[in-house]
């Protein structure tokens, strides 16, 4: 698979957000950001991130994935900070 092809499953499943997608075939990094993760702790975070690829995690089309969730507040805050 190809990132882009990451970041459009994850847009398109979690309607609202924006997904930076990077990796290298199987082993991907996403940073994804949208007002639905408000109040959300991170482990549920990751859950709906990786449910929107489920059926790639398990046919192995996607080896690895690395999540960072944000609100946009937190993420506008990891920015300044330099944090991704």
């Amino acid at each position: 698979m190809e990132p882009n092809e990451v970041q459009n499953l994850i847009e398109q499943g979690l309607g609202g957000v924006t997904a930076q997608v990077s990796g290298d075939g199987n082993h991907f990094e996403a940073i994804v950001v949208g007002e639905l993760f408000t109040g959300m702790s991170a482990v549920k975070r990751q859950q709906a991130v990786y449910g929107t690829l489920g059926d790639r995690i398990t046919s192995g089309a996607i080896h690895a994935l690395s999540i960072k969730a944000y609100t946009p507040d937190e993420w506008e805050k990891a920015r300044k900070l330099k944090i991704s």
